[in-house]
């Protein structure tokens, strides 16, 4: 009979399956913003040369590499967060779908910003693309403390002050996305760097260091 501590990594290993479908479906998506710049339409030529037309695509390139980018290092934390989770629960699996949901907005938000950095509204559009993130950052944390609050499920070989230093590095993201927001009414360029910057702090720390 199936005991509970295989059973536990069984369900872990099931939450982490569908959360990485869900993260390559968001990466993937990414690319259908993209299009050829020198038609209109399929079929329909703009008249605008192939290079001068991927030149003025600009924005369109840095928001996808901006949000491949942070996707790629929360999946790769999110990994990193589970191998410190012992075991799931309803209440974990509920915080992990509200996760995901603003993880399968970011394809949306992303083209907002792209077609928007230009123009005269690019402060509104980065704000809802670092309002996204903000979100995310706010249920990854949801997601982490419920799971850390009195070792409630995390493993055993986890230490309480490797518990705190995770908890206190999660601080940054959202953080930083209130100051990408606030960076918004001023520059919406400015504010998807910072989005950059805080995936670049992730992706140096780690989830064992974040």
């Amino acid at each position: 009979m199936e005991n509970g501590e295989s059973r536990g990594a069984r369900d872990t290993a099931r939450t982490e399956a569908f959360s990485d479908g869900v993260f390559a479906f968001a990466i993937t998506l990414l690319v259908l913003n993209l299009r050829d710049p020198s038609f209109l339409s399929p079929g329909v030529y703009s008249g605008v040369p192939l290079f001068e037309g991927l030149v003025r695509e600009w924005q369109s390139f840095f928001a996808l590499v901006t949000t491949f980018i942070t996707i790629l290092v929360m999946w790769l934390n999110h990994h990193n967060m589970f191998s410190h989770i012992d075991r799931v629960d309803r209440r974990l699996m509920l915080r992990n779908g509200i996760l995901l949901l603003f993880v399968v907005l970011t394809p949306f938000t992303t083209a907002i910003v792209a077609d928007h950095m230009t123009l005269s509204d690019a402060g509104t559009a980065a704000a809802v693309y670092s309002g996204n993130f903000m979100f995310i950052a706010i249920s990854w944390n949801a997601l982490w403390r419920y799971c850390a609050k009195g070792r409630r499920l995390l493993r055993e070989d986890v230490t309480d002050a490797e518990a705190r230093t995770i908890t206190r590095q999660y601080l940054v993201a959202p953080l930083g996305s209130v100051v990408a927001i606030a960076i918004s009414l001023v520059s919406g360029l400015a504010s998807v760097t910072v989005v950059l910057a805080i995936a670049a702090f992730y992706a140096f720390t780690g989830s064992h260091g974040h």
